[in-house]
């Protein structure tokens, strides 16, 4: 089980270069692990028909009960056999469907079969945790799938409202599972169905929550917006993610937990009402539209509903008939999706207004749509047929409240039969009045997908007692009535035959009277939940500006004044209420004269801060308080914490020296008497604040430091550096976590600050070569901030041997000569490589010496910094050529596959190492820390990089610009 899914996952990963290679007949490549997936299911029937299970387990979280758990039985069988088989004929449907050299086939061919591979996880996950994992990860791609042609702004409004619906009933959904799992002792799915947790308040909160996101998922009232708009996305999305498999999610899920809650109040009122209701609202819109997709969107709303009042009922033969319609469900509708692909293709229309004619053009594409429609509509000998049947009488023999649910589902049967005939007369019929539409030819290979499931429709209609043992499998979960119902094609005369019979009159009936049931349907309509699901998002954007607006003033002293208010007000409440302080042991000045001395040395640059009139003095003077803090960690004994503090304040004030070149020497703003009288008594109420509070939390200390512990597994490993085996062994999950954020914060912050392209190479200049004239005003190609000069430049007579000119820097050439410092470009150039030198030590020391990963990578990140610096963004593209991200996704992949390596010895970021010995070098050691710390090293690498050429290259192209300006002015003054 798992290698099939993962073998989903890993050819999605390859699509890109076979659409590259093969065009569109790539599907035919891309299908072949759902086609594995259902011989593998179908292997298996008789095993899940006889109430047997397929199981496979790995440990994942252990100490929380929390495993990799897949399990494969009657109810996951069928949906295993849904989601892979009608994937397989959507993909082979695709090789037609898609010409060659469509934009980004290559990125949606790999996220359907991806978004294949995540349902075939989330019907066979046995565990809630695993479900919920694979459940996001459907919403993921099929966000993903309805943006497709993101050019469109409908395609990028429907993915955004699918994926904000889906995604928060989805968080809803996660904390009902931790409370269920929590009321119940295990997050087994198959254990909690076994023997569920007694009824509580606890236990109905959870459900209610549960459901939020199987509706939320299956497009249920008040959620079915997003289902209609995400018909933006292409054909095969549509017959695929919304009838055979995302939306059928949120009903398996009901199905999976119903034996185990469906008496649990307000499981079963809650799906009946709002199942009903669905199911007649989808029916009454589809009358009204004339798109053809958009038909069957609201056509597959109602049948949702419809499959969750039989899979919410909680009784064994709703649930009987529950499978049946699941299977009959996706065997009529993805085909009715498929035929509205072909027609579209054929006449270049969906709108049934323009349609006319276009079965006598297409003749095998009507038979197979009217096939699939009257199974649609619960017409005998199909299968839709046998599972109305099915569904109707077990509504009938159920209670009072099943009862009035089958008069509605009647009614929304007739609103079934309607527009389906709707569907049919506009997609195919000729239409008084209006010509015939042309149509192209439809071959063999794009007809024969739709055909396969509509001919499942015939066969398995007189065939739906070959059906009994595996839908029988899983309803016999449920406690067996005294007259259990058994699937049949032939039940006789009987109340469910004349509620199909009223239902075929009521339909054609609505059909027949089209004209005044439109006019009478939108004269009554509501304002559309889309329509009000875009106000209400608009409403919020206003909020959020008003209260960012009345916020967010563009002034720090601002925003920090208010931070510390916060912080005054909530700390110092907490004191006040619990007076933690008593008890405490008293605080001490010092431990040493000199950590006192550095105290109040580091003070005293912070006061001088508030002296200075110069930025840069004030950036020194704050990098002092915080050089100061590190000589405090070194008199404490924590060289580590030290070394990290240090490297850290340099990067800060030479990021700092990389902003200040372009903002004014001095302080602009005059601070009034009165602001001072709020400020200084507000700075030095929330230092005396967070100190009493250091204090108290120093003192409240009960247990026993963990410090001794660590200390004895980390010599028990062979190992001295305490701290630095912590961050990669102890507590690598919160370093991998970390390290993920600060890549993502990066990259965000240095895309706010300036999306930046190095252009052009220092092979483009000549040292000392005229300046080309320019034309206007701008940036000029390959010319730097510091190579525009004064324009005067003193020559310099040629030496009398030819030795050949020698260059400190490899872009010296771009600089203009007197902006050059020599003895900067020697500095670079002698301390550049011993830095780099030094950076690698660190990483390879930190097991038994000072160091690590993130120092190693930031003082690498020093040494391109002062190449930067030394000779511009030339010189640093010559120094580190490769782009940024290269260094920081290749530290976050190292990472986490260290992380994952771990697997192979029973759990994630589990330390493996391998000890041996080397003639010269005597013993050594390698583990698989060392590697996670190397990511680490060349993700913070990459962050620095990163953040250098943001703001440097910002900066310098200000500077090349108004230099390039001053040049051209000068110029036309000259003549």
């Amino acid at each position: 089980m798992a290698a099939l899914i993962l073998c989903h996952f890993l050819l999605a990963a390859c699509a890109g270069p076979l659409v590259g290679r093969f065009g569109p007949r790539a599907f035919v490549v891309l299908a072949l692990p759902p086609a594995a997936t259902v011989a593998w299911a179908a292997a298996h029937w008789g095993r899940a028909a006889s109430g047997g299970s397929v199981r496979w387990s790995l440990a994942w979280l252990p100490d929380y009960g929390v495993r990799l758990a897949l399990r494969l039985d009657a109810l996951s069988l069928l949906m295993v056999l849904l989601a892979a088989g009608v994937g397989a004929l959507v993909l082979l449907y695709c090789v037609r469907y898609f010409a060659d050299g469509t934009p980004l086939l290559g990125r949606f061919a790999g996220n359907l079969l991806a978004f294949a591979g995540a349902m075939l996880g989330l019907v066979l996950a046995d565990d809630l945790v695993l479900l919920y994992v694979f459940w996001e990860l459907t919403t993921v791609f099929s966000y993903l799938l309805i943006g497709h042609g993101s050019e469109h702004k409908q395609n990028r409004r429907s993915a955004l409202q699918a994926l904000t619906v889906t995604t928060f009933g989805g968080l809803a959904m996660l904390v009902g599972f931790l409370m269920l799992g929590n009321a119940a002792g295990t997050y087994r799915i198959s254990a909690l169905v076994a023997d569920p947790p007694a009824p509580s308040t606890t236990v109905s909160v959870a459900v209610v929550l549960v459901l939020l996101g199987a509706l939320s998922k299956s497009a249920i009232w008040p959620f079915s917006l997003w289902l209609p708009n995400a018909m933006a996305a292409p054909t095969p999305v549509s017959a695929y993610l919304h009838a055979a498999a995302m939306v059928k999610a949120g009903v398996y899920l009901v199905a999976r937990l119903a034996p185990a809650f469906a008496d649990t109040p307000p499981w079963r009122p809650l799906l009946l009402v709002l199942g009903a209701l669905t199911m007649v609202l989808g029916g009454w819109r589809a009358l009204r539209l004339n798109d053809l997709k958009l038909v069957l969107a609201y056509g597959t709303v109602s049948q949702l509903g419809f499959l969750t009042v039989l899979a919410g009922a909680g009784h064994r033969d709703t649930a009987l008939a529950a499978g049946a319609m699941i299977l009959a469900h996706a065997l009529f509708k993805a085909p009715l999706f498929l035929v509205t692909g072909i027609v579209d293709h054929a006449t270049g229309s969906r709108d049934l207004r323009e349609l006319s004619g276009v079965g006598r053009a297409l003749p095998l594409v009507a038979v197979v749509a009217t096939l699939a429609g009257a199974s649609m509509a619960g017409l005998p000998p199909l299968l839709g047929f046998a599972a109305k049947e099915a569904a109707f009488t077990a509504l009938e023999q159920g209670s009072a409240a099943e009862r009035w649910t089958l008069g509605v589902c009647v009614a929304g049967s007739a609103l079934t039969t309607a527009y389906t005939l709707r569907f049919l007369w506009g997609a195919f019929a000729r239409k008084p009045g209006l010509a015939d539409t042309p149509a192209r030819r439809v071959g063999p290979a794009f007809l024969g997908p739709p055909a396969v499931l509509a001919a499942g429709c015939v066969l398995l209609g007189p065939g739906v007692g070959w059906l009994n043992g595996l839908l029988g499998a899983y309803a016999d979960v449920f406690p067996a009535p005294a007259h259990p119902y058994s699937l049949s094609l032939r039940h006789g005369p009987g109340i469910a035959l004349l509620l199909s019979g009223a239902a075929w009159a009521g339909g054609l009936a609505l059909f027949l009277a089209r004209g005044p049931v439109v006019r009478l349907s939108r004269r009554v309509a509501w304002p559309t939940a889309d329509r009000i699901f875009g106000l209400g998002l608009l409403g919020l954007e206003r909020l959020a500006l008003q209260v960012t607006g009345f916020f967010q003033r563009g002034s720090l002293p601002v925003y920090l004044a208010t931070v510390l208010l916060v912080l005054l007000a909530g700390q110092l409440t907490v004191l006040c209420v619990d007076r933690p302080w008593r008890g405490a042991a008293p605080p001490r000045l010092w431990d040493s004269p000199t950590q006192g001395a550095i105290a109040l040395l580091t003070c005293l640059a912070a006061l001088l801060c508030l002296q200075v009139h110069r930025r840069m003095k004030a950036v020194v003077m704050a990098g002092l308080t915080g050089y100061g803090t590190a000589l405090l960690f070194v008199v404490q004994g924590a060289p580590d914490l030290a070394l990290t503090q240090f490297c850290v304040e340099t990067v800060s004030l030479l990021v700092f020296v990389l902003v200040m070149r372009r903002m004014p020497v001095y302080f602009q703003e005059t601070i009034s008497r009165w602001r001072l009288m709020v400020r200084v008594p507000l700075a030095l109420a929330a230092a005396a604040t967070v100190s009493v509070v250091l204090w108290v939390v120093a003192a409240a200390r009960r247990a026993d430091p963990a410090g001794r512990a660590l200390v004895y597994e980390t010599a028990h490993h062979g190992v001295k550096d305490v701290v630095a085996t912590t961050l990669v062994e102890y507590r690598a999950w919160d370093t991998l976590g970390e390290s993920a954020v600060l890549a993502v914060a990066a990259v965000g912050v240095t895309s706010l600050i300036y999306f930046h392209r190095r252009t052009g190479s220092p092979d483009d200049f000549a040292y000392g070569t005229a300046h080309p004239a320019a034309s206007v005003p701008g940036p000029q190609a390959g010319r730097t901030a510091w190579s525009f000069g004064s324009g005067t430049v003193t020559p310099v007579p040629a030496p009398e041997d030819n030795a050949p000119e020698r260059t400190w820097l490899a872009a010296g050439r771009t600089l203009a000569p007197e902006y050059r410092s020599v003895v900067f470009e020697v500095v670079a150039r002698l301390v550049f490589h011993p830095i780099l030198v030094l950076s690698v030590y660190l990483l390879f020391c930190a097991e038994n010496l000072p160091g690590g990963g993130f120092v190693g990578g930031l003082v690498a990140g020093v040494a391109m910094t002062v190449r930067y610096l030394a000779g511009g963004r030339y010189e640093l593209g010559e120094a580190a050529p490769g782009h940024p991200g290269l260094f920081t996704g290749l530290g976050l992949f190292l990472s986490t596959g260290v992380a994952l390596l771990g697997l192979v010895d029973g759990t994630v970021l589990h330390a493996l190492s391998y000890e041996g010995h080397w003639p010269v070098f005597g013993d050594f050691r390698l583990g698989t820390p060392l590697v996670f710390d190397a990511g680490v090293y060349l993700l913070v690498l990459g962050v620095v990089l990163d953040i250098v050429r943001a703001l440097g290259a910002r900066v310098d192209r200000q500077i090349e610009r108004e230099a390039a300006a001053r040049e051209v002015a000068g110029r036309g003054a000259g003549r």
